[in-house]
C-alpha cells in the first residue's frame, strides 16, 4: 500500500538508520553504505560524514544520492528519497548533538558528542533535497 505524503515524510522523520546509496564508478553498483541522517518534514535531508571519506567524494561526484530507511515491526514499511546535493556546509557542534540526540539516550549524548568532536575527526553537513520517493507499507504481510 502506498503511503500519502504525510504518512512517508514523518516516517522518515523518525530515527531510523538509512542506508545511503551513490553511483561511485560508472561500472560498478552504487556504494550503499548505512548511516545516520536528520530530516524534517518539507525540508532538506542531511547527514554528517568526513570530507575525504569515500562516501562524501562520492556523493559530491555525482551531485546527488538515496536514502532508503526500513521498519518491520508492526508492518514492513519503507520509504525511499533520492534527490541533488543542496549544500555542503561545515560541521558544528550543534549538528553533532542534534544528530546524536536523535540516535542515542539522553544521557550518552555529550560524551557521544565529545568523543565525535575530538576523536572521529573533521566532518562535514550535505543536505539533500528529496525529489523523488518511494514509499509502502506491506500491512499485515
Amino acid at each position: 500500500m502506498t503511503l500519502s505524503q504525510r504518512e512517508r515524510e514523518e516516517f522518515l522523520a523518525e530515527p531510523h538508520v538509512g542506508a545511503l546509496s551513490v553511483t561511485e564508478h560508472p561500472s560498478r553498483a552504487p556504494l550503499t553504505i548505512p548511516i545516520w541522517y536528520h530530516y524534517t518534514p518539507g525540508g532538506p535531508l542531511w547527514i554528517r560524514t568526513g570530507p575525504d571519506s569515500r562516501k562524501a567524494r562520492a556523493i559530491h561526484a555525482a551531485g546527488r544520492f538515496t536514502l532508503m530507511v526500513q521498519r518491520t515491526q508492526p508492518t514492513v514499511r519503507y520509504v525511499s528519497v533520492e534527490g541533488p546535493v543542496t549544500a555542503t556546509t561545515k560541521d558544528t557542534r550543534e549538528h553533532a548533538w542534534q544528530m546524536a540526540s536523535r540516535y542515542l539516550p539522553e544521557d550518552k549524548v555529550a560524551a557521544f558528542v565529545e568523543y565525535d568532536l575530538t576523536q572521529l575527526g573533521e566532518h562535514v553537513v550535505i543536505t539533500m533535497q528529496p525529489e523523488h520517493w518511494i514509499a509502502a507499507d506491506l500491512g499485515g504481510f
